[in-house]
């Protein structure tokens, strides 16, 4: 079982940057394939990205491809999602996810292990 903490959150310009974090603990990260999520108020839980085990291959939402980078430092347990010009629609609850699935994977269901997310808010 792995444990997993987002942290990088918080208030931020349109335009800006935010690095979102999440440790793992427990097991080691290189177990897994890594994604993130977000859910916006009143709405469900959408996938953002998603990472190999080696950092080889990623996936990203077609929303977010060429402003957001996901990788991961396995030596340190811990996988990073790099945010750059943010849009308001971009607000949510970030979390991060764990899977033992064979290649990265996009369905909520497919993810065995949860943070407890991390709030990103743009203004306009």
């Amino acid at each position: 079982q792995v444990q997993l903490v987002e942290s990088g959150g918080g208030l931020v310009q349109a335009g800006g940057s935010l690095r979102l974090s999440c440790a793992a603990s427990g097991r080691t990260l290189n177990s897994y394939i890594m994604g993130w999520f977000r859910q916006a108020p009143w709405k469900e839980r959408d996938f953002v990205a998603a990472i190999s085990r080696n950092g080889g291959n990623s996936l990203y939402t077609d929303s977010v491809k060429g402003r957001f980078t996901i990788s991961r430092d396995n030596a340190k347990n811990t996988v990073y999602l790099q945010m750059n010009s943010l849009k308001p629609e971009d607000t949510a609850v970030y979390f991060c996810a764990a899977t033992r699935a064979i290649v990265p994977v996009t369905t909520t269901a497919a993810y065995d292990y949860w943070g407890q997310g991390t709030q990103v808010t743009v203004s306009s």
